[in-house]
């Protein structure tokens, strides 16, 4: 995008806030040069003056993993052998690597699930079939052959199968969780009939269009519910739970997909049941249920009842049941942190609690039954450090042998290999650029593979965003944010301020604390004089319950 676009964008929104803002009104005139200034801080002109950072690694089945890198002369490909500890320069037009092939064609292609611009689908786990919504109804498609095949015939408007249909959020796609053998998927008819209408008109020139779905209100009495089934792709039969209609919930969002797929939903690994968990509309009471897949019939195994608001997680439903031992794992806030805790599957029982002390779980990562080890992503488990920073931790079922395998003070991003023996991880702050390094499922340092590099960005004249801390209204609680300062900053002048706040009781205002060259127009608005400000309040998920 050229400058001269985003200057009038930034005009726009300067005009608007001077109205409000008689204080720079009266001292400050904004210029084309304050403007020019402003808009070389955004993200189409930072981003191309930074190299050796947004890696996305693409592993192989080997554990082996490539990815692409920018350089001062442009792009490379590299590709990395973790147990041979070594970091090749690949050349691409070969279609070689350290003189092996490796295919990167699948950088570009589309999404899993998808059919490009045909009819959103869901693949089963082997690749052979999958599964589409037409005309309310679930089909079947045979991926060599593209024969298709209807597998439910009672889907009508308002009572359709798999429909990823929540209101605020829709699409075509279908909602499904395939068994692990490809033969069966977990899905609902879910049922909008009666339900309230919501409708929106769109603001643009000539003759508004209007938009209208379902959407119930708080306090109505007719809202959306799921109707559990399962449907045999073979034949087409259909067994509905014995249980009767679910909210239109999860246990992560006021949605049944809030990760992309079925939310709250885990086949055995033989197929012989589904681990599901029933979330009350008001967020209050979550009941773990296991299902017959051959009979549809429902026990209860466990329920938490909250006073507020009950949610599995912050970034991931982290609950899951261990069949084999027969155990599961659930996720509490219930000594005022997310922990972790191990039951049995049988009664219900609480065994122990896994996670311990000050400090949020994330999301479970990865476990591994036969040593009955879990690696999991956590904030604030590191004293001192900012409570927003992941870290990657592990520690065994019974909460023994807890320790944090990413150390280095930072905002850490995890990729984990196919295998989990091996990791890469990048870390950095909001104003401490990058560092991408390999380790291995302990925590062990194998090799760096990249830094990212500022320097052309700093000779710019990049000012840095600087993290702050202050104290909210209670006197006594921490709050952390970011400060926006204009790189002309005059200390013993008066600035009006912008608070820049997603507002809610949940986080968002500052968004992650991983370094980005532009923060949004935070900086370009500074330029114009203001000091901008962002703070995540109380509320927010990443912190504790109270």
């Amino acid at each position: 995008m050229s400058i001269r676009p985003l200057r009038f964008v930034l005009a726009v929104q300067a005009a608007q806030l001077l109205a409000l803002t008689p204080l720079l009104a009266q001292q400050k005139v904004v210029t084309s040069a304050d403007y020019d200034r402003a808009a070389h801080t955004l993200a189409p002109y930072t981003s191309q003056l930074v190299t050796g950072m947004g890696l996305r690694p693409t592993w192989l089945p080997d554990d082996r993993l490539w990815y692409r890198t920018t350089t001062a002369g442009g792009n490379e490909l590299i590709l990395v052998d973790p147990a041979k500890g070594s970091r090749v320069s690949c050349t691409r037009e070969a279609g070689k690597c350290g003189g092996a092939p490796i295919d990167t064609s699948n950088a570009a292609a589309a999404p899993a699930g998808r059919r490009g611009a045909r009819t959103p689908e869901s693949r089963s786990p082997d690749g052979k079939r999958a599964v589409f919504i037409r005309d309310n109804n679930l089909w079947s498609r045979d991926i060599a052959t593209n024969q298709e095949k209807q597998l439910t015939t009672d889907g009508a408007k308002s009572f359709g199968y798999a429909t990823d249909n929540a209101g605020w959020t829709h699409s075509d796609r279908p909602i499904v969780a395939w068994s692990p053998d490809s033969k069966k998927v977990a899905t609902f008819q879910q049922d909008e009939r009666n339900v309230g209408m919501w409708y929106l008109t769109s603001t643009v020139a000539g003759h508004p269009a209007l938009k209208a779905w379902a959407y119930p209100l708080p306090g109505d009495s007719v809202i959306t519910t799921i109707q559990r089934v399962i449907i045999d792709v073979d034949n087409g039969n259909v067994t509905r739970f014995q249980m009767p209609a679910d909210q239109h919930r999860s246990t992560l969002c006021d949605d049944i997909s809030c990760d992309g797929g079925f939310t709250d939903v885990q086949w055995y690994a033989d197929g012989s049941h589904i681990a599901f968990v029933s979330n009350s509309r008001d967020h209050k009471i979550a009941t773990l249920r296991i299902a017959d897949a051959n009979t549809g019939a429902i026990r209860d195994v466990y329920t938490e009842t909250v006073p507020t608001q009950y949610e599995s997680g912050i970034e991931a439903a982290n609950w899951k049941v261990l069949p084999a031992s027969n155990e599961f794992i659930w996720f509490s806030e219930r000594d005022d942190w997310s922990q972790l805790y191990l039951y049995d599957l049988t009664t219900g029982k609480l065994k122990n609690q896994i996670t311990t002390g000050a400090g949020n779980v994330v999301s479970m990562d990865r476990l591994d039954e036969k040593s009955r080890t879990l690696w999991f992503r956590c904030v604030g488990k590191t004293a001192g450090m900012d409570p927003y920073f992941h870290q990657l931790c592990k520690v065994k079922l019974d909460g023994k042998g807890f320790a944090v395998l990413t150390p280095e003070v930072g905002d850490h991003s995890i990729q984990l290999s196919p295998s989990g023996k091996y990791f890469v991880d990048t870390y950095s702050q909001m104003n401490v650029p990058p560092v991408t390094v390999l380790r291995d499922e302990n925590g062990k340092l194998l090799a760096t593979l990249e830094k990212a590099d500022i320097s052309r960005l700093v000779a710019s004249g990049w000012r840095a965003p600087m993290p702050i801390t202050v104290k909210a209204r209670d006197g006594k609680t921490d709050l952390y944010g970011v400060m926006f300062l204009p790189k002309n900053f005059d200390s013993t002048k008066k600035y009006p301020i912008i608070n820049y706040i997603y507002p809610g009781p949940q986080g968002g205002s500052v968004g992650s604390r991983s370094f980005s060259p532009s923060r949004g127009d935070n900086q370009a608005l500074a330029e114009l004089g203001f000091i901008v400000v962002s703070i995540d309040g109380q509320g927010n998920p990443y912190r504790s319950k109270s």
